[in-house]
C-alpha cells in the first residue's frame, strides 16, 4: 500500500540507521525520520523523493502534532535510556496524538529484557531493573491496558548485533572486540545460561513486513531473536574465531563469580546479579525474518562474529 505517510523516532540510532535504510531503498512510502541531531545519521536520504529528516526533541511533543495527525504508520524506536518522561510518558503521549481516524498501526519497540520465559513480564524487571528496563516494563503494562482505535505491534529485540563504518554499533556489538581480547582467558570458563540475539538488518526487515503484511504477523508481541544460543556455545565459537584452544574448564558457579567480581573490582547492580541468577533468557517462538520468508542476514554467533569483528 504505496503513498502512506510513516514516521520513524530514534533514527540516528543503531536500530534506527537500519530502519531508515531498509524503508528508503523497500518503501514508496513518504517517510519522516526524527531526531535530536542530524548530523549523526549516515544514511543518504536523498537517494529518492519523500523522506524528511524532521529534527526534534520528542520531549517537547508540541511542535509535531500537525505532522502526527497526518501519520498513517508510526515506528517508534527513540528511548531516553533511563528518562522515564521521555521512555514512558512522552512515548504514550505521541500514540494518543495520533489519529485514529488516519493511524492504522503502530509499531512500539521495547526490549525482551523485561520479559520472563512465558513472555509474561518479569516482576523482577519493575523492582531490580535498572531505569531502563523498569521504564520499559512500566511503558509496555501502559500500553496495553489504553484502549487504541489502530493496532500496535510490541516487538521485543533480543541481545541486538549490528553495526558498521556508516552505522552506529549496538551496545552488544561494540562489546566485542574486548571480549576477543578477552579470550585467551574466557576458554577456561564454563557458564551455564542461554539466550537469543537478533541483527539490527533482520530487526528492520521484520519492521517492513509488519508495516506492508501486517496480517502475516502471528501476534500483535512479537519477541525477535534467532535460535536460542547456550552460553558454551558462544564461548566456544569465540575462542574458535580469536584461534585459542580449549584445554579445560572451570565452572563459572556463584562463588567463582563473586570471587573475580571482588578481584577485578567490577561494578554490579541488582539487576546484574539478577541476570546472573536467571540465566536463561531464552523463549519458546522467537520471530526472525523467516517467520515472514524472507531471508534471514544474521542467522548464527558465528556470523554475530565474522560481521561485528571483521576489520
Amino acid at each position: 500500500m504505496a503513498g502512506r505517510r510513516i514516521l520513524i523516532t530514534g533514527a540516528s540510532g543503531c536500530i534506527g540507521h537500519y530502519l531508515c535504510e531498509t524503508f528508503i531503498q523497500h518503501a514508496d512510502d513518504e517517510l519522516f525520520l526524527v531526531m535530536r541531531d542530524p548530523q549523526k545519521l549516515r544514511v543518504p536520504v536523498d537517494s529518492r523523493p519523500g523522506v524528511h529528516i524532521v529534527q526534534a526533541d520528542l520531549r517537547h511533543l508540541d511542535p509535531l502534532r500537525d505532522l502526527l495527525s497526518t501519520i498513517h504508520c508510526a515506528v517508534l524506536v527513540a528511548t531516553g535510556w533511563g528518562d522515564p518522561e521521555l521512555d514512558i510518558d512522552k512515548t504514550l503521549e505521541l500514540i494518543e496524538a495520533l489519529d485514529p481516524q488516519v493511524c492504522q498501526q503502530v509499531i512500539y519497540f521495547s526490549t525482551a529484557s523485561i520479559l520472563g520465559r512465558d513472555e509474561r513480564v518479569l516482576p523482577e524487571a519493575k523492582s531490580l531493573g535498572t531505569e531502563y528496563v523498569k521504564a520499559k516494563a512500566i511503558c509496555y503494562e501502559k500500553l496495553m491496558a489504553m484502549e487504541l482505535a489502530f493496532p500496535v505491534f510490541t516487538v521485543f529485540p533480543t541481545l541486538v548485533v549490528g553495526g558498521d563504518d556508516r552505522k552506529p554499533y549496538s551496545h552488544f556489538a561494540s562489546g566485542l572486540p574486548e571480549a576477543l581480547k578477552q579470550a585467551g582467558a574466557i576458554r577456561f570458563l564454563r557458564m551455564e545460561g542461554s539466550f537469543h540475539f537478533i541483527h539490527a538488518q533482520d530487526i528492520a526487515t521484520i519492521a517492513l513486513q509488519i508495516v506492508q503484511h501486517p496480517e502475516l504477523a502471528p501476534s500483535q508481541t512479537l519477541v525477535l531473536g534467532n535460535e536460542v544460543v547456550m552460553a558454551n556455545e558462544a564461548i566456544a565459537a569465540l575462542c574458535a574465531f580469536a584461534q585459542k584452544r580449549i584445554y579445560f574448564q572451570l565452572d563459572l558457579n556463584p562463588w567463582l563469580v563473586n570471587v573475580l567480581i571482588r578481584l577485578f573490582n567490577i561494578r554490579m547492580g541488582a539487576w546484574d546479579y539478577f541476570c546472573l541468577s536467571y540465566r536463561h533468557f531464552q523463549y519458546a517462538n522467537p520471530i526472525s525474518p523467516k517467520t515472514f520468508n524472507q531471508p534471514t542476514y544474521c542467522s548464527t554467533f558465528k556470523d554475530v562474529l565474522s560481521q561485528s569483528l571483521r576489520s
